[in-house]
C-alpha cells in the first residue's frame, strides 16, 4: 500500500499508540483516496459515479468479502477489526461528493461537516478513546481548513469563519494521550487559521509544535 500523501498527517502516526497506527494509517489513506477521486475527474457526473463505487463498496464490507482492491482488502483487515463498520466509512463519501460539481461556499461548509466530522469521530474510535465529545468539531475545523487552498475568495472567508467557530474552543485544550494525533492535526490548524505566514507542511517550526503537543497536550 503506498504512504500517506500528506506529510503532516504521516507525521502524527507517530503520537498515535503503537498498535493503533496501522489502523489510523488506512482511515488516513482512505480518505486521501475519495480525494484522488476529484483531482483523477473533471466531470461531475464521472465524479460522481466513481465516489458513489467507493460508498457501495464500503457498505458491502459489512456482508462479504472485499473484492480484488487492495485499500479495501487493508480497510477490512484493519479497520473492521476494531468494531468500524464499512457503513461507518461510507459516511466519508458524502463530504467529498460536496465538491463533485462545485467549489462554492456552500460546497465547502458541506465538505467540512461531512468530511471532518466522520472522518475525527472515527479517528478517534480507531485511536481507543471517543471521551471527547467535541472530537467532531475539530474534525470539521481541520477539513475546512485543509480545503481552503482550493477555494475561491468568498467560499475561502465562509470556510474561515466556521473554521474558526470550529476550533476556538480547542485554545489551549489538553488532549488525551491516545488523541494527540488528532490534537497534533487541531493545533495545525488552528494555526493555519491564524495566517501567521505561509503554510510551510513539514517544516521545522511546524513539526516542533505538532511535537510539543505530542508532548505536552497542549
Amino acid at each position: 500500500m503506498t504512504d500517506i500523501a500528506d506529510p503532516e498527517r504521516a507525521l502524527v502516526l507517530a503520537y498515535a499508540p503503537a498498535d493503533r497506527r496501522a489502523a489510523l494509517a488506512t482511515l488516513w489513506r482512505l480518505d486521501e483516496r475519495l480525494g484522488d477521486v476529484l483531482r483523477a475527474a473533471h466531470e461531475p457526473l464521472i465524479r460522481a459515479i466513481r465516489l458513489a463505487w467507493w460508498r457501495e463498496a464500503l457498505e458491502a464490507l459489512d456482508t462479504a468479502t472485499p473484492p480484488e482492491e487492495p485499500l479495501l482488502i487493508e480497510v477490512a483487515d484493519t479497520l473492521l477489526p476494531l468494531g468500524i463498520a464499512g457503513a461507518d466509512l461510507a459516511a466519508l463519501e458524502a463530504g467529498w461528493a460536496a465538491f463533485a460539481d462545485e467549489e462554492s461556499s456552500e460546497a465547502a461548509l458541506a465538505h467540512g461537516a461531512g468530511r471532518g466530522r466522520p472522518l475525527f469521530t472515527l479517528a478517534a474510535r480507531v485511536l481507543g478513546d471517543d471521551s471527547m465529545a467535541t472530537i467532531a468539531d475539530a474534525g470539521e475545523g481541520w477539513a475546512l481548513v485543509a480545503a481552503m487552498p482550493w477555494l475561491d475568495e468568498p467560499a475561502r472567508a465562509a470556510a474561515a469563519m466556521r473554521a474558526g467557530a470550529c476550533l476556538a474552543p480547542f485554545a489551549g485544550r489538553r488532549w488525551p494521550k491516545r488523541l494527540r494525533a488528532l490534537g497534533a492535526l487541531t493545533v495545525l490548524a488552528r494555526c493555519d487559521l491564524a495566517g501567521a505566514g505561509p503554510r510551510r507542511p513539514g517544516s521545522p517550526r511546524r513539526v516542533a509544535r505538532a511535537l510539543w503537543l505530542a508532548i505536552s497536550g497542549r
